[in-house]
């Protein structure tokens, strides 16, 4: 059974609880975490999910992406994340969330990262990752129009790709 801390709204840790599958209780809110690895050509690792996830099964995702479980800080929850669904050892120890979006019931951490990989060294864990592959901004935009991708925001994913070669909002 896996459990999720809840935090109050201003993102202060509350001694509360919540298990996979339950609603998030009134006023309280959980974790969640999203890794955007982008190579030395600007393009963005993304993973295609199982078929059989409860949610958003067989479609084309960010990445890394899950909950922060009980006792973790977002980075462990992001570090756990990656190595657990692509078997990629990265220290995060010294990074933070390069933004966070609020959602009805939580905080979406964003990690964005640079970094060249070869995905046929990545070992995918086989109950959520059906596949990865390159992908630049124009794809993943014609994949989410098409119904591959998972629909966000199309203003999130350009912005992710805004943000890969730089850590904030201001240009230099």
């Amino acid at each position: 059974m896996e459990k999720f801390d809840l935090y109050d709204k201003d993102r202060q840790l509350t001694p509360f609880t919540m298990e996979r599958g339950k609603p998030v209780p009134d006023d309280l809110y959980r974790t969640v975490v999203h890794i955007a690895l982008f190579n030395s050509e600007g393009k963005m690792l993304i993973q295609k999910r199982q078929k059989n996830k409860s949610s958003w099964a067989d479609l084309w995702d960010f990445t890394v992406g899950g909950h922060v479980t009980a006792g973790e800080t977002s980075r462990h929850g992001a570090q756990r994340e990656l190595e657990e669904e692509l078997g990629l050892k990265v220290d995060f120890s010294g990074l933070r969330p390069s933004f966070t979006v609020n959602f009805q019931t939580g905080f979406d951490d964003f990690y964005i990262i640079s970094r060249d990989v070869d995905i046929a060294e990545l070992t995918l864990q086989e109950e959520e990752v059906q596949s990865v592959r390159w992908a630049d901004m124009a794809e993943i935009l014609s994949m989410t129009d098409s119904g591959e991708f998972i629909r966000y925001k199309k203003s999130l994913i350009c912005m992710l790709f805004e943000m890969k070669d730089s850590t904030g909002v201001h240009l230099s």
